[in-house]
């Protein structure tokens, strides 16, 4: 098993191998999941790499900062639990991580 489990849009799940260190997005992308688009590569000024994070996950990431906030703004589908995959970091810590692909805007 991966230490990211992805959900896609169709509702299918992935169990991703990511690296410590490797932000999700570019663990996603890695992976061959093409439902990320990911057009700014990460530099945090787009919102196309939006992801839910599963509630028991929360904790295990950084705070949002301002930009990102700005940036899910702009989006019609920002939940409590969205977040740009580009600003989570993994951490290989015990449990999977766990995600869901935001609807594209």
């Amino acid at each position: 098993m991966g230490n990211l489990i992805v959900v896609d849009r169709s509702g299918h799940e992935h169990s991703v191998h990511a690296t410590d260190g490797l932000s999700v997005m570019e663990a996603i992308r890695d992976y061959g999941i093409d439902e990320l688009l990911a057009l700014c590569g990460g530099c945090c000024s787009c919102a196309t790499c939006h992801v839910y994070v599963d509630d028991a996950y929360h904790a295990r990431f950084a705070s949002m900062t301002s930009d990102e906030n700005d940036l899910l703004d702009s989006s019609d589908h920002r939940t409590a639990n969205s977040r740009l995959s580009c600003q989570l970091i993994v951490d290989n810590r015990a449990a999977p991580l766990k995600v869901t692909i935001a609807p594209e805007d």
